[in-house]
């Protein structure tokens, strides 16, 4: 095994532990590739060498240091490649690491029950047109036909599809910093069907994701929607924004622009994830000069509310469709 995916069991609105938590991770290779909120893909290749130790032995040691340096226990996928460690983070639970075997046979019959939808990048659309023809498991897929596969779901896909489905691993591990987005996700205690309680969602993910904008001197270029459904499927959508801003009610509208294009008609929402991308300085920023008074005013506002905010605790001002 070289390839180690990391998810960390961080407590809701703890993304700050991630920089650190990359940082321990860094002390045993520099190829550590982000995966906000959570997680990092990590390629021990050259640590397997220099420590004498395997992917899986190193990765208990990662989960101790984890534990006893920030208190955070991880959840780890072992895997010859990207994807495959990947797909084996889902089978994984907290202390015992699930390895995908290197060899040949080994992940041949690791994919082999797998629905085919388990495969990263085969959303619900691609996966009921292959369950039309019965091609509901990964072990069908690899077996059929390159030519059968690319009539249904293009060339560029079948290709794709068809050496995913017999183990064929081409991804690899990108070094970076943390990705330069900030997350907020908002889970139901329940799976959500009404309409309203997702809107009052977005609107606290947007008011948040705003007020750590601003308390970053950041602006965000970009917003990202996902879904997460009570069937553990998941539906993402992104839009750029006319100019970056950090401003909760442009976020908010550009969220609900979102939400409402889904469409959405009594679906049981587990979570709402709202993640602005492409930060850049707010003072490097530029934007339309506004007249409106009132826009004006609410800008006004905000700086008063982040100020009251800073010194009360972040639940000291907030719109009066989340004071309940």
């Amino acid at each position: 095994m070289t390839i180690l995916c990391v998810r960390f069991q961080l407590p809701p609105m703890y993304e700050a532990a991630l920089p650190g938590l990359l940082g321990l991770l860094e002390e045993f290779t520099p190829v550590v590739e982000a995966l906000p909120p959570d997680g990092a893909l990590v390629d021990l290749r050259g640590a397997e060498r220099y420590f004498g130790r395997s992917a899986v032995e190193l990765a208990s040691v990662i989960r101790v240091r984890a534990l006893a340096l920030y208190g955070v226990d991880c959840v780890i996928g072992a895997g010859p490649g990207t994807m495959l460690a990947r797909m084996a983070l889902r089978d994984a639970r907290p202390g015992v690491t699930c390895v995908v075997p290197g060899e040949r046979d080994g992940i041949v019959e690791f994919l082999a029950d797998k629905p085919v939808t388990a495969l990263p990048g085969v959303g619900a659309a691609t996966g009921r047109v292959l369950c039309e023809y019965g091609l509901d498991s990964l072990g069908r897929v690899a077996s059929a036909p390159l030519s059968t596969l690319q009539r249904l779901v293009g060339a560029k896909t079948g290709r794709e599809l068809h050496e995913k489905a017999n183990g064929v691993d081409r991804g690899r591990v990108v070094p970076d910093g943390l990705s330069r987005s900030l997350v907020s996700e908002q889970p139901f205690e329940r799976d959500e069907l009404d309409p309203g309680r997702h809107r009052r969602a977005l609107l606290s993910a947007a008011e948040e994701l705003g007020a750590r904008l601003r308390a970053l001197d950041k602006v965000c270029g970009a917003l990202t929607l996902t879904v997460r459904y009570a069937d553990r499927s998941a539906t993402s959508r992104s839009r750029s924004l006319k100019e970056p801003t950090a401003h909760s009610a442009a976020l908010t509208r550009v969220a609900y622009g979102m939400y409402e294009g889904l469409g959405l008609q009594r679906a049981r929402v587990r979570a709402l994830v709202l993640r602005a991308e492409g930060l850049d300085p707010a003072e490097q920023a530029s934007y339309q000069l506004s007249f409106d008074p009132v826009d004006e005013k609410a800008r006004r506002i905000e700086e008063v509310a982040d100020r009251a905010r800073a010194k009360f605790g972040p639940r000291a001002i907030m719109p009066g469709a989340l004071a309940a």
